[in-house]
């Protein structure tokens, strides 16, 4: 009952103070972050209660929040959950005076965070990520290239990945950089659907040991320990814009007249309604399991072998439920501007970021292997 009356406050404040702060401009919504932060929406990505200190994070109360948001706007739930995947290895793995230069800014919706992971030729391979970190006195200076970033250029403080030593996963560092240093620089980039993705450039950027996230050449952990949390969540922002496609279809084909009836009298159409809504309580409960595995403590493998079958079921379900959604409306749900326009154009990207579904089908059956190996 504590979660259904979470979930039903989550949907009101969104419906009536998110949504009319939405746009398609494809950049950061200052005004929407700000607004989220003023409601405590932004304190709810991280776990214990409202007037405490952010410590971590709930993974359940985070799916939450996510699917509750993305029935209302994906738009709001983008920007909600990119302060999230931005800012979490600052709070898990930064020093104390990191933590406190930049967390309380991101709860207040005054401080946009970005995960900046992927390069241009360092994309489901996170491991061969080549930006240089090269010593310079008691710090290191960044050079090399960043794309697919998210709330890029227009971050205020960017989790960096960058390369210290040696090759594959060893050897990488996790930075926090803010987003006005010299020598830092980006351009935004025109998307299928209008999120705020950019690429960055890093000429020389300046950073210091203060600015390490974790420990020097173990940043990786930093990257799999955040991927591992968000996941599942990913998941549940894709339930959710299922779910609403879904409630959008029943309406229309209860309402709509063909053949001297409604199309929900047509056994084909009927029989489709069964299959999505199967499909859509299947990945709700494979992301609530997934989450339950990570507020458990559950060892490593089964947390992250859990937080990846979410993701690839979930993503994958949403597309095809979206897919058909959009069939049973027909035309009109391919005119600018439908609800079910959008969420063909929103679903599509959750298949690839945060680690595409082959991406997951390999980590999947590597932890398989490894378990059958251990026995």
């Amino acid at each position: 009952m504590e979660q259904v009356a979470y979930t039903a406050r989550v949907r009101a404040l969104a419906t009536e103070h998110l949504v009319p702060l939405t746009g398609e401009d494809g950049r950061v919504n200052r005004p929407l972050v700000s607004a989220m932060g003023e409601l405590g929406l932004l304190r709810d990505l991280f776990g214990g209660r409202a007037d405490e200190r952010p410590r971590d994070a709930a993974a359940m109360q985070l799916c939450l929040l996510r699917e509750t948001i993305a029935t209302v706007s994906p738009e709001a739930e983008t920007a909600l959950a990119l302060q999230g995947l931005g800012s979490y290895p600052i709070l898990q793995s930064g020093s104390p005076d990191t933590v406190d230069r930049w967390i309380p800014g991101v709860v207040k919706g005054d401080v946009v965070a970005a995960f900046a992971l992927t390069e241009p030729d360092a994309g489901s391979d996170a491991a061969a990520l080549s930006l240089r970190a090269e010593p310079d006195g008691d710090g290191w200076r960044l050079s090399g290239e960043k794309l697919w970033i998210s709330n890029a250029p227009d971050a205020d403080v960017y989790t960096v990945f960058a390369r210290t030593s040696g090759s594959g996963s060893r050897g990488v560092t996790a930075f926090a950089v803010a987003g006005d240093s010299p020598g830092l620089s980006g351009e935004h980039l025109d998307m299928l659907s209008p999120h705020p993705i950019g690429s960055l450039t890093f000429d020389g950027v300046r950073v210091e040991r203060a600015d390490v996230l974790g420990e020097v050449d173990a940043g990786f952990r930093v990257a799999m320990r955040t991927l591992d949390l968000f996941r599942p969540s990913v998941g549940a922002f894709a339930v959710g814009m299922a779910q609403a496609a879904l409630d959008a279809t029943v309406a229309h084909v209860t309402s709509r007249e063909a053949y001297g009836g409604p199309l929900s009298a047509q056994q084909a159409v009927a029989h489709a309604i069964a299959d999505m809504a199967t499909d859509l309580e299947a990945a709700r409960l494979m992301v609530h399991a997934a989450a339950r595995a990570y507020d458990a403590g559950a060892d490593r493998s089964a947390v992250t072998r859990s937080a990846a079958m979410a993701k690839l079921f979930a993503t994958e379900a949403a597309g095809r439920i979206v897919d058909r959604c959009v069939q049973l409306h027909g035309a009109r749900a391919l005119q600018r501007g439908h609800l079910l326009e959008h969420l063909y154009r929103d679903v599509r990207a959750p298949r690839i970021y945060e680690g595409a579904s082959e991406v997951q089908r390999t980590i999947i059956a590597r932890e398989i292997f490894r378990e059958r190996t251990n026995r």
